[in-house]
């Protein structure tokens, strides 16, 4: 059992006030959204009425990565999560650089997931615009909320969190109603219909449903603010993570349950067929109008992080310190934030939603098999407080199984590796062109004091 942790000796700084319920409250709220409300109808073209099953294979993998996470955290309870791992373990500053970068990267293609989904058939519910039409309104509604500030960011999170999770909970109630009254088909919950045989059709969900689980790493950076992060943020991360599969999975099971697999499959707002098949009287348009919430706050929650990812990076001088002016008003980081939003504007533009999750999920994939490698580098050094411990196992199977998928095995499209490989390749381009100014910045200082 972990004993209670001085914050004094940990470095101090942030007021340690979060205890271990709304750090599980936080996990929760930070994995539900735009996953589960856009992506059924996607991972059911991958296994057919079976939907579940990819979700349990995708919960099994996040809880392996999981305990990584659940030890570093415990062992270095600061705020930064990947990045500061990579940088203990191995020390080289450029792949610190592109670790923050890929997850930088990866919030910015989750949120262009999520305004692809908007566009979508919940949209559709009101007003009848092109899908790229109505991401690209939504992106510039993000950004607004984003420019405001974070005060009024945080704000909008909570009430949108709240929202969203009362929209799964209608599925699930509908869900009971329909199983009491005989209704649907439980049946086809069960049937296998892969297109490239079981293996591979559980696998290339399990890879499309892994990013409805992301968002648990997000919650590492609240470690600085945690009472006692060694003794609870195990407890908060793995019961976060199992009540909010048990929620995926009874959603899974609904979806599947009361509509046929090929409506799910060509749906993008597959629980909007859920709703209008139910059982009793709940108003589509309601529904549509809290999916489109719960999209949209998977797209605030991952635009801030990466405008504020960019805006640290550039204050460290890692990238070119025109990202880290702020707005003299405001006091938001507003070139960052510009900067993210471009991106996910060209994202958008040429990508679809199941293109862009796989995006999202193959470059934390990447991250997660360094973290699982991180953990055991790390274990080589001691700290002066107990903390959870992860069996060696699990993190090696952490790393394995996040490697493997992150193959073209797991049915990923080329373009998705492409993308990922151009996001990236603009993080080298930065990192260069940020050397470049540096060095001219430190020759030019080094001639005046020459002078």
């Amino acid at each position: 059992m972990a004993t209670e942790v001085d914050p004094r000796t940990l470095g101090g700084g942030l007021r340690r006030v979060i205890g271990r319920r709304m750090l599980m409250l936080f996990v929760i709220g930070d994995i539900l959204g735009a996953g589960i409300y856009a992506l059924v109808g996607q991972v059911a073209g991958e296994v057919g009425g079976a939907v579940w099953a990819p979700f349990l294979v995708a919960f099994v993998l996040a809880a392996l990565t999981a305990t990584a996470y659940a030890e570093l955290v415990g062992k270095y309870p600061r705020a930064a999560g990947a990045a500061l791992y990579t940088n203990k373990a191995f020390g080289i500053p450029f792949v610190t650089f592109i670790v923050a970068f890929a997850v930088m990267m990866s919030g910015i293609t989750s949120a262009s997931t999520a305004a692809r989904a908007f566009g979508g058939d919940y949209l559709a519910e009101f007003v009848s615009l092109p899908t790229l039409v109505g991401a690209l309104i939504f992106l510039a509604l993000v950004t607004l909320v984003n420019f405001a500030g974070i005060s009024e960011s945080i704000k909008v999170n909570v009430v949108l969190t709240l929202i969203e999770a009362f929209g799964l909970l209608v599925i699930m109630v509908i869900g009971v109603f329909a199983l009491a009254g005989g209704d649907g088909e439980p049946g086809r919950a069960l049937e296998f219909d892969p297109a490239n045989g079981a293996f591979l059709g559980v696998l290339g969900g399990a890879a499309l449903a892994f990013y409805a689980l992301i968002g648990f790493e997000d919650s590492v950076n609240l470690a600085e603010e945690a009472k006692n992060p060694a003794r609870d943020f195990p407890v908060a991360l793995f019961g976060g993570l199992a009540i909010t599969v048990v929620i995926y999975i009874a959603v899974a099971f609904t979806a599947t349950m009361l509509v046929d697999t090929e409506t799910l499959k060509t749906s993008t707002g597959p629980l909007l067929e859920v709703v209008r098949v139910a059982g009793f009287d709940f108003p589509p348009k309601l529904f549509a109008l809290i999916a489109l919430l719960a999209v949209g706050n998977t797209a605030l929650i991952n635009m801030i992080m990466a405008s504020r990812l960019v805006y640290g990076m550039a204050r460290e001088r890692i990238v070119p310190s025109v990202f880290a002016v702020v707005h003299p008003r405001r006091a938001t980081p507003w070139p960052a934030i510009l900067f993210t939003v471009a991106i996910a504007v060209v994202l958008v533009s040429t990508g679809d939603v199941g293109g862009l999750a796989d995006t999202t999920v193959l470059l934390l994939l990447c991250v997660f098999a360094l973290v699982n490698v991180c953990v055991l580098v790390l274990r080589r050094e001691r700290v002066g407080h107990e903390h959870f411990r992860a069996p060696t196992w699990m993190p090696v199977l952490g790393a394995l199984s996040c490697a493997f998928l992150a193959l073209p095995i797991a049915g990923r499209e080329g373009a998705v590796y492409l993308r990922a490989a151009v996001l990236l390749a603009l993080g080298l381009v930065l990192w260069l062109v940020n050397r470049l100014i540096v060095g001219r910045t430190e020759s030019v200082d080094a001639e005046r004091l020459d002078a």
